[in-house]
C-alpha cells in the first residue's frame, strides 16, 4: 500500500524568534512622596481632629465628625496608590 505525503506543519514568522525579554515596569518617580504624603496627612488630619475635638474641633470645625471622613478618604487614597507600585 502506498504511503500518503506527510503534510509539513506550517510555523508561526514568530515561532522561530525566541521570546524578547520585556522590560521591568518602573513606577514614575511622583509615585512612593505622593502615596507617603496622602497617608501620613490623613494620619495627621485623624490625630488633629481628635486631640482638638473636645475645644477646638481643628482642623475643619465646621464639619465636625466630618474631619474622620476626610482624613480616613486620604488614607484610602495613599492606600489605593500602593496598587500601582512596582
Amino acid at each position: 500500500m502506498p504511503e500518503s505525503k506527510s503534510r509539513k506543519k506550517k510555523t508561526a514568522p514568530d515561532a522561530d524568534k525566541p521570546a524578547a525579554a520585556s522590560q521591568p515596569q518602573v513606577s514614575p518617580p511622583w509615585l512612593a512622596p505622593v502615596m507617603l504624603g496622602l497617608m501620613i496627612l490623613g494620619l495627621a488630619w485623624v490625630v488633629t481632629f481628635y486631640l482638638t475635638s473636645s475645644g477646638l474641633g481643628l482642623p475643619i470645625p465646621q464639619i465636625g465628625r466630618w474631619n474622620l471622613a476626610v482624613g480616613f478618604g486620604l488614607i484610602v487614597a495613599g492606600f489605593a496608590l500602593t496598587t500601582r507600585w512596582r
